[in-house]
């Protein structure tokens, strides 16, 4: 199929980015690379002031609406915010939107070079998937990488509850490692739906994350909070910390101790495992592997990062044990973010 930037390149609508900050940094470099000319910049309401960005002054849409009639919008920042996506829906119901599929992490673009130099892998995770929800969200994602057509997105969203109910079914007996685990918003969500525990380990590499984490299940039995980034061995890691979920592994940042998911556990029976780590799940599951090999906890593992998680994530786990269950589900983002594999 024709992807989203070979389109753009044909089009001869004026184009403008929704959005400033480092995705739109990202989005200028592709659209440059592409020849895509940009013929400005909006912001919400709230967020235009009087600024400009990378040449550009940033407008508001109503602005644009009225110098332009026909235009077609390129968003470039994620939220899972009810309002958001509304007004996100409400603009595409207007003109001609497109969410561009940017990995978060890594340089490959999924374009149609991409899905045609990988499709013997994508058409081995398809066949793995254990039911037909999933095959569903499967394709609804990468129509929508190629495309940036966010109908692809709303058309295969689910909720928590169903993850939880239909998939991880959890009880009050799990030993459950938050790899991840930010201020604690998953060891809560997770603890909702299973009544109940009897180990968590909560790993967060991001200090003041970590210090809220800590904080917050102080004093609390058989919780263990661990300041530490997951990978495939221990060593000493530079990690750029922001206080926020985008807290990775980088080039520059501050010095921080990273361990593997076997050692924090310590030859313990994990029973479900969990894995969000801004771009370093693969290291983070070679890790695990004596822990998935000997006990094969449940694992949730987020698939969005890199273009090439959506196939390496499941190969690699099958890998190290062919007999999982392989679940997908897309919980309500814009773009594809919250995209995770469930294994069972």
């Amino acid at each position: 199929m024709t992807d989203l930037w070979t389109k753009l390149s044909r089009s001869k609508d004026p184009v403008y980015v929704y959005g400033t900050g480092n995705g739109a940094d990202r989005l200028f470099e592709v659209l440059k690379a592409y020849g895509i000319k940009i013929s400005g910049v909006f912001a919400s309401d709230g967020f235009v002031r009087d600024r400009t960005f990378r040449g550009f002054k940033v407008n508001s849409y109503s602005q644009i609406c009225e110098k332009e009639k026909d235009f077609t919008v390129l968003t470039a920042f994620g939220s899972s915010r009810i309002e958001v996506m509304e007004n996100i829906k409400r603009i595409a119901s207007e003109k001609k939107l497109y969410a561009p599929d940017l990995p978060v992490y890594g340089v490959s673009l999924f374009n149609a070079e991409f899905y045609a130099a990988h499709r013997d892998e994508l058409e081995f995770v398809r066949s793995r998937l254990s039911d037909s929800r999933s095959v569903n969200v499967f394709d609804s994602i990468i129509n929508f990488k190629l495309s940036g057509e966010i109908g692809y997105l709303f058309g295969c969203q689910s909720g928590r509850d169903e993850v939880y109910k239909s998939i991880l079914k959890p009880s009050d007996r799990e030993i459950y490692a938050d790899l991840g685990a930010y201020r604690g918003d998953t060891v809560d969500e997770f603890l909702k739906y299973a009544g109940g525990y009897c180990r968590i380990y909560a790993v967060e590499p991001d200090k003041k994350s970590y210090e809220k984490l800590a904080a917050k299940y102080s004093g609390i039995e058989n919780i263990f909070c661990v300041n530490a980034a997951v990978g495939d061995r221990h060593n000493e890691i530079n990690f750029k910390a922001t206080s926020s979920r985008g807290a990775h592994i980088s080039g520059t940042g501050i010095s921080t101790a990273c361990l593997t998911a076997d050692s924090i556990l310590n030859g313990e029976k994990a029973t479900v495992i969990k894995m969000d780590v801004e771009g370093s799940e693969s290291s983070a599951i070679e890790g695990a592997r004596k822990t998935i090999l000997k006990y094969k906890p449940k694992l949730q593992i987020a698939a969005y990062h890199r273009s090439e998680d959506i196939f390496s994530i499941v190969k690699q786990v099958l890998d190290i044990r062919d007999d999982y269950r392989v679940y997908m589900r897309h919980h309500p983002y814009i773009p594809a973010w919250d995209t995770d594999y469930y294994f069972i």
